[in-house]
């Protein structure tokens, strides 16, 4: 079990994508220019529908890249009390 969790505020998001192209999670993956991301599940952030979404929060290693590139503060990691 991991000591944080990856949380999106969707309300602040405005879907520019420079959190999904930060994420070296992502750039694996060959889809990720272009700052949607890719249609699959082998990424943890991605933008649907105009705003970041978390498709698969096990894959998040936590470097927080994602957060340092969102330019409103909509992406951040909170660490879980034992």
């Amino acid at each position: 079990m991991k000591a944080y969790e990856l949380v999106v505020y969707r309300e602040k998001c405005h879907g520019c994508g420079n959190c999904v192209i930060a994420c070296p999670v992502n750039a694996k993956n060959p889809e990720t220019w272009g700052g949607k991301g890719p249609y699959s599940d082998d990424v943890v952030i991605r933008v649907e529908n105009g705003a970041v979404a978390i498709i698969n929060k096990d894959l998040c290693g936590g470097c927080g890249a994602c957060i340092e590139a969102c330019p409103v503060g909509a992406i951040e990691l909170v660490f879980k009390r034992k």
